[in-house]
């Protein structure tokens, strides 16, 4: 399957908003497709990793309004790689204040990775302004979820690069890899930050497919966009993403009804099926689909493939409703 066929043709932007939620942080946000049509925010992973003009090729442009936004110190937002008041509280809330400043009552939320994460949150401490959820390669974000990652679990399929994972931390600082990387990422040597930034971000670009995708690497690789991403992340998992231990599954009950959709490659590194299982089975009404061909990325063509599709038939059923 080629991507580039699975996707609706590239589309630009009718409206770009620069959002001020606070003294410090202003998002970028966009919208494009059809202002008159079901409005669907694309929430994007990391936490740091920012959008793209891709992301928004998943949705029918005459039947959505596709809003994108980049979360807090990443992407277009501002100030980039910023720490400062960023938090998993903020980040709902600042879903929060789009929705309000786009006058939009209730919308769809389509996330995938940290994305479902902040999707799902958003959902629990908002139910009645989500009208379904589409989700993928799920990210419950437990300490056991970070943990398989960035200490011991993923690093047994991946050893070779793992080995590179680990080259900045010295030896004696590798039993704790998120801790070791703070120190680096938050160092004031320019040149061990950035150094670190690009072998963490890298990580996740080689272990995000399946089979391993060298452009895919080399944008995680890039050092705009390694910044953001590794800084944000280590931030967000040195502090147990600022929630408490299996808060999404504790709190499932507000979301029963919301009709959901969840995507997930069998073969995923980066977020394993156990955690889309176990979000699932807490959802008895969700749709669970299983890509057996697929590891992390939404752009693997099994993914992408199953993404529009669940776009497509959650337009159809609103409609229905309507």
């Amino acid at each position: 399957m080629n991507l580039e066929h699975l996707l609706y043709p590239n589309l630009k932007p009718y409206a770009e908003h620069s959002l001020q939620v606070d003294n410090t942080h202003t998002l970028h946000v966009e919208e494009s497709g059809n202002p008159l049509g079901l409005p669907v925010l694309f929430i994007h992973g990391g936490p740091g990793g920012g959008c793209s003009p891709t992301q928004r090729r998943f949705f029918h442009p005459d039947h959505y309004r596709i809003i994108l936004f980049d979360q807090r110190g990443c992407g277009k937002s501002r100030p980039h790689a910023c720490l400062t008041n960023n938090t998993t509280a903020h980040l709902i809330e600042d879903i929060e204040k789009i929705r309000r400043h786009l006058n939009i009552d209730r919308w769809v939320l389509f996330g995938g990775s940290w994305g479902s994460t902040l999707s799902l949150l958003y959902a629990e401490a908002y139910p009645e302004r989500v009208l379904a959820m589409i989700l993928r390669g799920i990210f419950l974000c437990r300490d056991e979820d970070t943990r398989w990652f960035y200490q011991q679990g993923a690093d047994r399929f991946y050893p070779d690069y793992w080995r590179d994972f680990i080259a900045p931390v010295p030896e004696d600082k590798r039993d704790d890899m998120i801790e070791a990387y703070y120190e680096l990422l938050t160092s004031e040597n320019e040149i061990a930050r950035m150094s670190a930034a690009e072998a963490w971000s890298i990580w996740e670009g080689r272990t995000s497919t399946l089979k391993t995708d060298a452009d895919l690497v080399d944008h995680f690789g890039d050092p705009f966009h390694a910044l953001a991403m590794a800084r944000i992340e280590c931030h967000y998992f040195r502090h147990h993403a600022f929630i408490e231990p299996n808060q999404i599954l504790d709190n499932i009950g507000y979301i029963q009804t919301i009709p959901t959709t969840i995507v997930q490659g069998r073969y995923d590194m980066v977020c394993p099926f156990n955690q889309a299982y176990a979000l699932a089975k807490a959802m008895p009404k969700a749709d669970l689909i299983v890509c057996d061909h697929a590891g992390h990325s939404a752009f693997e063509p099994e993914i992408a493939e199953q993404l529009v599709e669940a776009a497509n038939r959650t337009y159809q059923s609103i409609e229905l409703d309507a």
